[in-house]
């Protein structure tokens, strides 16, 4: 969300103009959405693949969850996003385990996934048959994503984007545990 909140305070400097209400009103659904949902995805590692734009945004998100962006692939990467991406991981005790692998593909990601486990993955539909493979879900997002319907009409960018992505990640973790717990009250008197 802090990317989002420079992009639009620069947006309202360059303009001339102060934000508008209605997106004072949406970063507070934001960050209530993720004040709420923080318990269910601080701590958890995931592996990342995708375009330099959203694995950006991928890190800088997850990071401000608390969780732990732990293999990080792009296959299209280059030297001036490898430094970005470890700024935004240096800058966060959530980062310190973070790697980083440049011009590398599925196959690699599927090894690390398989030897070096993490919780989910977060990337496109390509990454389906790597996160079947360690028994991790996919969180689809990114382009492009064929297998699910509608996910095209749920924005992963501004405000609302970070909403859609903390309830989508965090749901399933609830999901997860929903059906493996033994207690069968869970999530229903916490």
């Amino acid at each position: 969300m802090a990317k989002t909140d420079a992009f639009i305070m620069k947006l309202s400097e360059l303009f001339g103009k102060p934000v508008p209400e209605s997106l004072k009103a949406e970063r507070g659904r934001a960050v209530d959405s993720m004040t709420d949902a923080h318990q269910y995805m601080h701590g958890k590692k995931f592996a990342l693949f995708g375009d330099p734009d959203y694995l950006l945004g991928y890190v800088s998100f997850l990071l401000e969850m608390g969780a732990r962006p732990y293999h990080i692939l792009c296959s299209k990467g280059t030297k001036k996003l490898e430094k970005e991406i470890q700024a935004l991981l240096d800058a966060s005790p959530y980062g310190k385990d973070g790697k980083i692998y440049i011009n590398k593909d599925l196959w690699h990601l599927r090894s690390l996934v398989m030897t070096d486990p993490v919780d989910a993955m977060i990337g496109d539909t390509h990454g389906k048959f790597a996160a079947r493979d360690a028994n991790i879900p996919l969180f689809r997002f990114g382009f492009p994503v064929f297998d699910r319907v509608n996910l095209h009409r749920y924005p992963l960018i501004g405000y609302q984007g970070a909403i859609n992505m903390v309830s989508t990640i965090c749901n399933k973790f609830i999901e997860m545990r929903d059906e493996t717990c033994e207690d069968r009250h869970f999530e229903m008197m916490r």
